[in-house]
């Protein structure tokens, strides 16, 4: 039966961040309700215009008209892609998360099963682009490197980060911190708070309409947020151990040229003025101790961050009364 009113307190939130995909935004709609109504739930569709400069938000106001359980966020500018899901995040009511992109890209008849997966114990269950449908030298092959290097130094072992078709449980969504463009790195994030996470192969359509605001230059952002995202999974609570231990090691290194140059002056006379090594010692010996004292202020800025914030370090999966 076909609902005439939004609900207040639905089952399924379903985010769907926008940027300039005006021909791509009825179709879409239409298709994500078609399937969430036929499954007999209750849902909410949260459409996130995140400064589009099409006429995006013209469509968007005529789609509420008609479809009751749409609710549409409008971003003052296009603050990325990362900001409008946690901007969607934010304004979820269902204990279901649901997150996909606006291009028509990905299917949603493959959302019941990615909820079915979630509901059988898992907290993130993420899409598969098996027979992905994408240009291979701009789209598919930077991918498959990323993934295999994001995979390999995170730990996190999935065959396909960069879907967007995703379901979280709410709480896990709400924990997410979302800035930059971290939301590529949403399973490594999700790990970091203990998430059971699973993946599911999903039917993935070529780009009919509109133009993707993806490039070839987004594989250096991506390695420079994994260098972050690394930083966050070993030391974002423990920073004088990256830093106290990395200076601490390059100032023994420097200790011991200096000592072993002290030797050889002092024991054998010969001249260590224009010897390179001794610069090299003094260097080393002021890099480790600038380095521990970074990993100081690190570690101030923390813990002053925790206290002051009453955010804690670890993320309670239950409680029970």
């Amino acid at each position: 039966m076909k609902p005439m009113t939004a609900p207040s307190s639905p089952e399924i939130s379903i985010i769907v961040p926008v940027y300039n995909e005006s021909p791509n935004l009825a179709p879409l709609s239409q298709g994500i309700v078609r399937v969430l109504r036929g499954m007999g739930r209750s849902f909410e569709l949260i459409l996130v215009d995140d400064g589009s400069i099409d006429d995006s938000p013209q469509r968007l106001r005529q789609i509420k008209e008609t479809i009751p359980e749409v609710r549409i966020l409008f971003l003052r500018r296009n603050f990325g892609q990362s900001a409008a899901m946690t901007a969607g995040f934010d304004h979820a009511r269902g204990p279901i998360v649901v997150t996909m992109d606006g291009d028509l890209q990905n299917d949603p008849e493959n959302i019941p099963l990615l909820i079915s997966k979630l509901e059988s114990g898992y907290d993130l269950v993420t899409g598969w682009r098996k027979k992905r449908k994408d240009p291979f030298l701009t789209r598919r092959l930077p991918s498959r490197i990323a993934n295999w290097v994001i995979g390999r130094t995170t730990g996190v072992r999935l065959h396909d980060y960069g879907c967007s078709l995703k379901v979280y449980r709410s709480d896990l969504a709400k924990q997410l911190l979302l800035y930059g463009d971290l939301h590529r790195f949403i399973p490594v994030l999700a790990a970091f708070y203990g998430a059971r996470i699973a993946e599911v192969v999903v039917i993935h359509h070529p780009r009919k309409e509109g133009k993707s605001n993806y490039g070839i230059g987004r594989t250096f952002r991506v390695l420079s947020d994994l260098m972050l995202m690394l930083f966050f999974r070993k030391f974002a609570t423990r920073p004088l151990q990256l830093f106290g231990l990395s200076g601490g090691g390059l100032f023994m290194i420097g200790f011991f040229i200096e000592l072993y140059l002290t030797w050889v002056k002092l024991w054998h006379g010969q001249d260590i003025g224009g010897r390179p090594l001794l610069l090299l010692g003094v260097l080393l010996i002021i890099t480790g101790i600038v380095l521990f004292g970074i990993g100081l202020c690190s570690e101030l800025v923390v813990r002053t961050y925790y206290e002051a914030t009453g955010k804690r370090i670890y993320a309670v999966r239950e409680v029970l009364e």
